[in-house]
């Protein structure tokens, strides 16, 4: 009896320990191994993203105007998958040494700042535009854009090396819990666009009535909503869970996935815009009623024309056409037809349409003429009717009445 107790424990003595047998790369602490996994996730989102925007990407770029909105997207689309497929050479190439990591780890902060720099920057403009050019909007922001500019650039300089054994990786982490402010200066930006974003959207609703689910889906509340969501989350991680050690990179666990989201988010924001993409680009639905204190515009002059014949008349100042228009002028030579036979075919207004034509262009749906188009032109005489109404826009520019 003793003597198979006493060879029961020898044999278990002889097993040796997995830590001393496996190699640094495969010897990992808890919450490292959790890091690599979910950078895997990261990279994964980064690899679908860059796939799926592809050609959405191409119709944009085939795009005639260049808009910063449209400079920063494709911005965007290059730099943040190439900088997390440096990011993730470094983070799982075995070879990787500490000494090379301890010259290379500043690379994913500076890096970062810049692309959540481009993506604060778009959420500005975006802001800005949808809250009718408002300079109040546009110091508040910009304010926590410059913020966020100035606290990361500074907070870069306080990031350090993980110190990690040869091939488990090269991570930058902070020096002090402070340098969490780095994040916190974006995620004040994010808050402060979803708030606004939402706010607007609540008060188109005094204007045209919808379901806090179309709502939701018009103004793109979700994208704003999933950027400041992966923002607290992240906040989260710098400022409530505890490390276990210098060696411990849990702070910085979901840092990666954060600027990926968010770049992607803000992508999905800027090809949602409806119509162009110049000046941050219309919202769906005019503020005009919203805004008690803007004084009523001039009228607008609508032109109800209708060929008849092959000619048009001792003019001949239309062709022949079967079906009739109703154009809207402006004064600065912009007109919109309507074709009247087709406006129970499609809707009349851009909900439904983004920057890059995300549903083609049905018939009835409003489409910018020139004004030297025979659609746009008024012509005297029984060929065509003047119809003068009153409206009230948002415009600063707004309409003058056309003397018929």
């Amino acid at each position: 009896m003793s003597n198979s107790t006493g060879n029961s424990t020898d044999s278990s003595s002889d097993v040796p320990d997995l830590s001393q047998i496996l190699p640094p790369y495969l010897n990992l602490p808890p919450h490292l191994s959790a890091h690599k996994y979910f950078f895997v996730c990261t990279l994964t989102v980064a690899a679908w993203d860059t796939l799926v925007l592809s050609p959405r990407t191409w119709r944009l770029l085939r795009s005639r105007e260049w808009p910063p909105l449209k400079l920063l997207f494709h911005f965007l689309r290059i730099w943040m998958p190439v900088e997390f497929t440096i990011v993730g050479v470094a983070f799982f190439d075995t070879k990787w040494s500490q000494a090379q990591c301890s010259r290379f780890f500043l690379f994913e902060p500076i890096c970062t700042a810049i692309l959540l720099a481009a993506c604060s920057l778009v959420h500005v403009i975006r802001i800005h535009a949808i809250y009718d050019k408002s300079r109040n909007v546009l110091y508040g922001m910009g304010g926590l854009l410059a913020l966020q500019i100035v606290v990361t650039a500074i907070c870069c300089g306080f990031y350090r090396s993980t110190p990690l054994l040869d091939g488990q990786g090269c991570i930058a982490e902070p020096k002090a819990q402070w340098v969490g402010i780095y994040w916190l200066s974006a995620t004040l930006t994010y808050t402060a666009s979803f708030v606004l974003a939402v706010r607007r959207s609540l008060r188109s609703l005094k204007v045209k009535q919808l379901s806090y689910w179309k709502l939701m889906l018009r103004d793109g509340l979700n994208l704003y909503g999933s950027i400041w969501a992966v923002n607290m989350v992240n906040m989260l991680f710098w400022f409530i869970i505890r490390p276990t050690g210098p060696e411990d990179p849990v702070r910085t666990i979901v840092t990666s996935m954060a600027a990926v989201l968010t770049a992607s988010m803000t992508m999905r924001i800027i090809l949602a815009v409806r119509g162009s993409l110049a000046k941050g680009g219309a919202y769906a639905v005019s503020s005009g009623s919203s805004h008690p204190s803007r004084t009523r515009s001039a009228n607008t002059t609508h032109v109800l024309s209708s060929a008849r014949g092959a000619g048009a008349g001792a003019g001949g100042a239309l062709p022949a056409s079967a079906n009739p228009v109703l154009s809207i002028g402006r004064v600065d030579q912009t007109a919109y037809a309507v074709p009247l036979d087709a406006a129970d075919k499609g809707g009349t207004d851009w909900d439904g349409k983004s920057s890059v034509g995300g549903r083609d262009q049905k018939e009835g749906d409003i489409f910018p003429v020139e004004v030297d188009s025979p659609v746009a032109v008024a012509v005297p005489g029984p060929e065509g009717v003047h119809v003068t109404v009153d409206t009230e826009t948002n415009f600063d520019d707004g309409y003058v009445k056309e003397k018929n």
